[in-house]
């Protein structure tokens, strides 16, 4: 039986603290300690101190908290840090709840191509975590780590392709075409005139992060556990753009094998099927039943109809066919303030518990 851990939230009045609370309200093992907002929040109750965005209420167990300062001091009796910052003010406190000896869990952008920081899918690479003797080394921490998500919609489309890697070797080349959601740009995120009966075809920093992340997630450590091995033959090209849906990424993808002839629609079907993770094996309460939801409906998945799935913990993916330019091609949804964001932070904390490292 796993002991109660305290967990603390830092930026707990945003988009992504709304949804770390209503993941960890109710959860088996974690409970809500101490949640940190910006100076202008500090003091008040957390009921008074956010405008509540979710379609669920504030929980009774959270309203009446007093938000704190997000100082590495008021969190030290925390097990647990749950980053839901901005990027433009997560770099500093996070590196100063790190160096307090602190767990960290971040959704921020700044260490995600940190040299001893895993970049962390829960349902694709958690024997990243082996690098964590070697970071809490570097920084001469005895129980702290930090831990970061991916980019929302890196996080979706590594889902599938760890999958395909798995079962048919690396990639060459892989195409992408993001359909996002503006709950992904918080609140209060893209202006009405500029979103509504429009699509904006770009969205800063966002290309970039895919075509990054993907290698560091994919790629694996070093022999020395000291460092990660990025993918070095798989190219990726991404385009991001900005849609009028208020939850769910929506991706086309197509992809080239390094090693022929390529797999038939059939193969890639039963491979999606099958895929299981760690998070699973280890038995984790956020774990999805199946971390990859096959549908063979022609118009499906759709943002809708499909980001739900799963507790939103799980990648769909469908209409998967030959691509006459590259190898294949198929289309995947993600919830992108769910596994994209909170959940994933979440189920990463699940599977670091489940491994001892908490």
């Amino acid at each position: 039986m796993v002991s109660t851990k305290k967990v603390g939230i830092l930026g707990a009045t945003g988009t992504v603290g709304q949804r770390f609370i209503l993941l960890l309200a109710n959860h088996p093992y974690f409970t809500i300690h101490a949640l940190g907002a910006s100076p202008r929040s500090a003091g008040k109750p957390y009921k008074n101190a956010t405008k509540w965005k979710q379609s669920q209420p504030i929980p009774s167990n959270v309203d009446q908290l007093v938000v704190k300062p997000c100082v590495a001091s008021e969190f030290k009796d925390c097990d647990i840090v749950f980053s839901g910052l901005d990027a433009d003010v997560a770099g500093d406190i996070e590196m100063e709840f790190l160096k307090a000896d602190l767990v960290v869990f971040s959704n921020a952008k700044n260490y995600r191509r940190d040299p001893v920081v895993p970049l962390m899918v829960p349902t694709v690479n958690a024997q990243h975590y082996d690098i964590i003797p070697h970071q809490r080394k570097h920084y001469g921490l005895q129980k702290g780590f930090m831990i970061t998500n991916a980019n929302c919609s890196t996080t979706g489309l590594v889902v599938p392709l760890k999958a395909l890697q798995d079962a048919f070797g690396p990639m060459s080349h892989i195409l992408v075409h993001t359909q996002q959601a503006i709950s992904g740009a918080g609140y209060p995120g893209v202006p009405s005139l500029d979103i509504l009966d429009n699509v904006v075809p770009y969205i800063g920093g966002e290309e970039e992060k895919m075509e990054y992340e993907v290698s560091k997630i994919l790629g694996g450590l070093n022999q020395d556990l000291q460092g990660f091995a990025l993918l070095e033959q798989t190219v990726v090209s991404a385009t991001c753009t900005r849609v009028p849906v208020l939850d769910g990424h929506l991706e086309s993808v197509s992809i080239k094998f390094a090693n022929g002839p390529p797999p038939s629609v059939d193969a890639i079907y039963d491979v999606l099927e099958r895929y299981t993770s760690d998070a699973q094996a280890l038995q984790c309460p956020l774990a999805p039943e199946s971390p990859i939801i096959v549908t063979k409906e022609a118009d499906r998945p759709q943002p809708r109809l499909d980001r739900e799935l799963h507790r939103g913990q799980a990648v769909t993916v469908g209409r998967v066919r030959p691509c006459p330019v590259l190898d294949i091609k198929f289309t995947l949804l993600v919830h992108n303030t769910i596994l994209g964001a909170a959940g994933s932070s979440v189920l990463n904390a699940e599977i670091a518990v489940a491994k001892g490292l908490i």
